[in-house]
C-alpha cells in the first residue's frame, strides 16, 4: 500500500463554481479519464496524473463505462488508484460515470434503455469498487427509447443510493429540455449537462447554453482544446506521433483547415502571457454559465500547465473581439 497523503494546500488555489441551482460546486478544472487512463496506458503515470490533480485542489474526476481502452479499463484502474490512495478522502471527490456508448454485445449494451443503464451503472459501481458513484449521466439522447423511460432510470438510481445526483451529456437542447422537466417532476432534479465545447466547436452557444441558466442546470465543458488542435501541438505542423497523423478522433484536413486560425490565436494567447491551451480553457472559463472545464492529460506537467490557465481568466473587450474575428475566418 502507498502512504499517500495529500497536499495540505490542496484547496488555496483552486476556484470551485456551483452547479445551476444545486447545492454542489464543482472545481472550475476537473479531470477527465477519457484518454490515458486505460490498460493500454502507463498505470504508475495514470495514478501520478490522478494525485497530482487531488493535491491541486481537482475534486471532480470525470469517467465513462466505456473509457480505456478496452473499455471499462480507465474505471477499473481507477479504482485501483482509489483503493491505494484516495479511499480515506472519497467524502472529498467528486467521481462522475456514464452510459449511452456500445458496451458489450447484444441489444442491451447501448443506447438508453433502462435495462442499459442501471445494468452499466452496477457494473461501472463494481469496477471501480464503490457503494455510489456522485453523478450518474445518459451519456447521449437515445431518439428510439422513450424519454421516459431513460429519465425514470437515472432517478431511481438516485433514489437507489447508487448516485447522488443525475446528468445528461451530448443532448441536443430540445431534448435537454424535456429531460430537465421529466427529472423534476421525478423528484430529480438534474444536476449538469456535459457538452462538447471549444472555441471551435461553440454549438451550445445557439440555444443550449441559455436554456442551461433559465433551467438551473450546471455545465461541464468537455474537449476544450477541440482535440488538441488549441494547443502548440500543431503550431509546426502535424507531428509522426500525433492523433492527427494516426488519424484518431482527429484528420489531417481538420488541421490543415484551421491551422491559420491555430497561429493566429496563439499570437494572441502569448500578448497575454499564456499558451495557446490556456487561453482556450480561460475563454470557456470566463462564462459563469460554465459550471467546470474537463481537462485531460499525459503527464503531470501538462496538468500543470493546464491549471495555470486559472491565473489569468480575463479578458478585455478587444481582446475577444479579436479572437472571434480570428474564429469567424473561411
Amino acid at each position: 500500500m502507498i502512504n499517500y497523503q495529500p497536499a495540505s494546500t490542496r484547496y488555496d488555489q483552486m476556484l470551485y463554481n456551483r452547479s445551476g441551482r444545486s447545492g454542489l460546486k464543482l472545481p472550475a478544472l476537473s479531470l477527465g479519464l477519457w484518454h490515458n487512463f486505460g490498460d493500454i496506458d502507463n498505470f504508475e503515470m495514470a495514478e501520478k496524473i490522478i494525485l497530482k490533480a487531488f493535491d491541486q485542489g481537482i475534486t471532480h474526476f470525470d469517467l465513462a463505462n466505456n473509457y480505456g481502452p478496452p473499455p471499462g479499463s480507465a474505471e477499473t484502474n481507477f479504482g485501483k488508484i482509489l483503493l491505494r490512495n484516495l479511499k480515506p478522502f472519497r467524502d472529498e471527490l467528486i467521481i462522475s460515470t456514464k452510459a449511452g456508448y456500445s458496451m458489450w454485445p447484444g441489444p442491451y449494451g447501448d443506447w438508453g434503455s433502462r435495462k442499459y443503464l442501471l445494468s452499466s451503472l452496477d457494473q461501472s459501481l463494481n469496477r471501480i469498487g464503490l457503494d455510489y458513484v456522485d453523478i450518474f449521466y445518459s451519456h447521449r439522447f437515445d431518439p428510439e427509447t422513450p424519454l421516459e423511460e431513460t429519465m425514470t432510470a437515472l432517478s431511481d438510481a438516485v433514489k437507489s443510493g447508487k448516485a447522488l445526483y443525475a446528468g445528461i451529456s451530448n443532448y441536443p437542447a430540445e431534448a435537454s429540455k424535456k429531460a430537465f422537466h421529466l427529472l423534476r417532476e421525478l423528484g430529480t432534479p438534474c444536476l449538469i449537462h456535459q457538452a462538447r465545447y471549444s472555441m471551435f466547436d461553440r454549438w451550445v452557444e445557439s440555444d443550449l447554453i441559455n436554456l442551461l441558466e433559465n433551467e438551473g442546470v450546471g455545465c461541464v465543458a468537455y474537449s476544450p482544446l477541440a482535440q488538441g488542435l488549441l494547443t502548440d501541438r500543431y503550431l509546426k505542423g502535424i507531428p509522426n506521433d500525433s492523433r492527427a497523423a494516426r488519424e484518431v478522433f482527429l484528420t489531417k484536413e481538420q488541421v490543415d483547415r484551421v491551422y491559420h486560425k491555430i497561429v493566429k490565436l496563439n499570437n494572441i494567447a502569448q500578448n497575454k502571457n499564456q499558451s495557446l491551451a490556456q487561453m482556450a480553457l480561460a475563454w470557456l472559463l470566463k462564462d459563469a454559465r460554465i459550471t467546470s472545464v474537463l481537462i485531460g492529460a499525459s503527464s503531470t506537467a501538462q496538468l500543470e500547465a493546464n491549471l495555470k490557465s486559472l491565473q489569468n481568466t480575463n479578458f478585455e473587450a478587444d481582446e475577444l473581439n479579436e479572437i472571434d474575428q480570428v474564429l469567424s475566418e473561411d
